[in-house]
């Protein structure tokens, strides 16, 4: 399990991240929503080791993070950043390979999970295609699919970080980017995922962290953090809260 205690990190003389405790549970889609600048990005940076803990510490399975070798990391822990690129020209599959490093299970299974990753994350199409070659959000798909093959098949003990992943994307793969994102944590991973859609957050998220000016300000499930005064708190954004007629979950409606 990862876990952030007490973590706080700062820029300079700035608190940016104060006080987080948090633990990502197997199977479990948490979705991390704030605005600007409230810390979002920081947190997946400090979850994953790029950012070190000023105060309070990050763990996997009880172990401090930072004492991990580096392979055996990668095998239990994944990120995809807001910005991914390369500047060579690989075949997509070539790309999603990359994702395999850490392992050692051979050229056949290898294979067999970039092809499945491909098309967990819809690039199936794209696979000999050259990565330079993409749209902005293809290349992002293409990335979401080696952060997957990094962990495939994703069992509990595993953790995928993902930092906006449907920035880049249009409607319809915003959705089948995070229904595999759904699946994925369906096969016993944890799943940390920032985003900036509250109604994206609501349908697919089990669990939501809410942030203020780098502190926890509501967090648990979108029943209760999506509500119209703690987004008014946060965002100052006047909304009405209804239910969506077929799945049941809230939908925000700004006013």
């Amino acid at each position: 399990m990862l876990c952030a205690e007490s973590l706080s990190v700062r820029r300079g003389a700035a608190v940016v991240l104060a006080g987080i405790e948090l633990s990502l549970q197997p199977g479990e889609v948490l979705g991390v929503l704030g605005p600007n600048g409230a810390g979002k990005s920081t947190l997946l940076g400090a979850l994953s080791g790029e950012l070190r803990a000023d105060d309070g510490r990050v763990t996997l399975d009880q172990r401090a993070l930072a004492t991990w070798p580096g392979r055996e990391r990668a095998r239990r822990l994944a990120v995809l950043p807001q910005s991914s690129t390369l500047s060579f020209s690989f075949a997509v599959r070539e790309v999603v390979a990359m994702g395999r490093l850490p392992h050692a299970s051979g050229r056949l299974r290898d294979g067999q999970v970039v092809e499945l990753a491909l098309r967990a994350a819809d690039v199936a199409h794209l696979a000999g295609r050259s990565y330079l070659a993409l749209s902005a959000g293809e290349r992002q798909r293409v990335h979401l699919a080696r952060v997957l093959a990094q962990l495939w098949p994703g069992e509990a003990g595993q953790n995928l970080l993902l930092d906006e992943p449907t920035s880049a994307l249009d409607p319809l793969h915003q959705h089948t980017t995070l229904q595999a994102v759904r699946e994925f944590a369906g096969q016993g991973a944890a799943v940390l995922v920032v985003l900036h859609d509250l109604n994206l957050a609501a349908r697919y998220c089990d669990r939501i962290l809410l942030l203020r000016q780098g502190r926890a300000h509501a967090l648990g499930t979108p029943e209760v953090v999506l509500q119209a005064a703690p987004l008014r708190e946060v965002f100052g954004l006047e909304v009405l809260i209804q239910r969506h007629p077929e799945r049941g979950h809230p939908l925000i409606v700004a006013r």
